[in-house]
């Protein structure tokens, strides 16, 4: 609860951006996927026709941090009407912290799970380590650093809308299904 505050009285001035931001990627209305995308592909299109450097465009990312966190607390109230804010949004503000919070805490804890798996089973650590980033290391040789940068961003942002419109539980359970289904079959044919 105390990180919690600590998040909130930290971002107070994005209050309002943070609530139309998440509006848009929980889907509130049917046109928002289409917008993020549409906004996404227009931004990575860009960057494909631009073809900045890797200075360049860390140097334009950074300056666009500081634009936006310099100018959002000032503009903010006077474009979204800070007057207006009521209980519930007061209250949404709060769980978005929260989840903030949440989230983490569970990288810190796969962090330290993973630093526990190196010292209790250090052949086991290595054996994940080494293969899970071959695999990203292959999967980075056979696809676009911009593409992929553009399928992960995609990915990431329509992740809340998907989890809230019950997608993503939905075809967790047809994967389970299938897999049950294969495992008996293979225990069928074992006995």
């Amino acid at each position: 609860a105390q990180e919690t505050a600590q998040l909130e009285e930290h971002l107070q001035g994005w209050g309002e951006v943070i609530l139309a931001g998440d509006r848009v990627v929980r889907w509130e209305k049917p046109w928002f996927p289409g917008a993020l995308m549409g906004a996404t592909t227009v931004l990575f299109l860009l960057i494909y026709y631009l073809d900045p450097s890797v200075l360049t465009g860390l140097s334009c990312t950074v300056m666009l941090l500081c634009l936006a966190d310099y100018l959002v607390p000032t503009l903010a109230p006077r474009v979204f009407g800070s007057n207006k804010w009521t209980t519930e949004q007061q209250q949404r503000f709060h769980e978005i912290c929260g989840n903030l919070v949440k989230t983490q805490r569970r990288v810190v804890g796969w962090w330290k799970r993973l630093c526990a798996l190196k010292e209790e089973k250090p052949k086991m650590y290595f054996a994940s380590v080494i293969s899970s980033l071959l695999a990203v290391a292959w999967i980075g040789q056979q696809v676009h650093n911009l593409f992929l940068t553009y399928l992960i961003v995609s990915f990431l942002l329509l992740l809340p809308g998907l989890n809230q419109h019950g997608v993503i539980t939905k075809y967790a359970c047809m994967a389970k299904r299938e897999i049950n289904k294969l495992l008996k079959q293979k225990e069928k044919k074992n006995e």
